[in-house]
């Protein structure tokens, strides 16, 4: 049986994540004490730490039983490094005026709000998976196809929200720099949908058809019909 580590050894990886995502963004602010001025920088770290206490303590993914899965090293390593650069290279933009922004204070906190909507909507979407939720291009054993919650509207809403949150970050510090780094990390995350799906419908043929019809892969296809096809 999986034992579940003490809630303070929980949030005290969480906090560590944190202290460590701190340090990124404080290098590109221009030092510990630039970052304790910036409020949306603080406001970021919030949602950060949020973000991960909640996921380190339901830990969603646990007891999976793989029964066919696909390796993809070079798009998995790049969904977890440019998420994690590009906060702290917005800031090293906004530090040194590069590529400013208009209306970088509203647009800067219109970003910390994309990153808080994304993170939560990514969180959403792997506590509905539970143990489904793989990082790897996984089918587990007696996988069910989720059609329900955000599910009805958008096959990939955990995709989706990662996308949202990295472009909140690249625009809350004033500076387009790290723009194309969110750019970048679409087009990784596309392929990887191309790949997903192909191996979702594989396994479920007729069933995950009629689903890819009525809704859309990262974005709801408004006028759609969304309830879940009749078994």
């Amino acid at each position: 049986m999986d034992r579940k580590p003490p809630l303070p050894l929980l949030l005290a990886r969480a906090l560590l994540a944190t202290l460590f995502e701190a340090t990124l963004l404080a290098w590109g602010l221009g030092g510990f004490a630039a970052l304790i001025a910036n409020p949306r920088a603080l406001a970021l770290l919030a949602i950060w730490f949020t973000t991960s206490a909640v996921l380190t303590v339901t830990r969603p993914g646990r007891g999976q039983e793989v029964s066919r899965s696909e390796k993809d090293p070079r798009a998995m390593l790049a969904l977890a490094l440019l998420p994690l650069a590009t906060p702290g290279v917005a800031a090293w933009g906004g530090r040194i005026a590069w590529l400013p922004l208009p209306a970088p204070e509203l647009l800067g906190w219109l970003g910390v709000a994309l990153s808080a909507a994304g993170l939560g909507l990514r969180v959403a979407a792997m506590r509905q998976l539970g143990a489904r939720f793989s990082p790897l291009l996984a089918i587990q054993r007696e996988h069910a196809l989720e059609t329900t919650g955000w599910y009805a509207h958008v096959r990939h809403p955990g995709y989706l929200g990662a996308l949202l949150a990295c472009f909140g970050s690249a625009l809350a510090f004033g500076s387009a720099l790290a723009l194309p780094l969110a750019v970048a990390m679409a087009a990784f995350q596309l392929a990887r949908v191309g790949r997903e799906e192909a191996l979702l419908r594989a396994h479920f043929g007729s069933a995950w058809t009629h689903y890819a019809a009525r809704t859309g892969a990262l974005w709801p296809r408004f006028g759609s019909d969304s309830a879940p096809p009749e078994p």
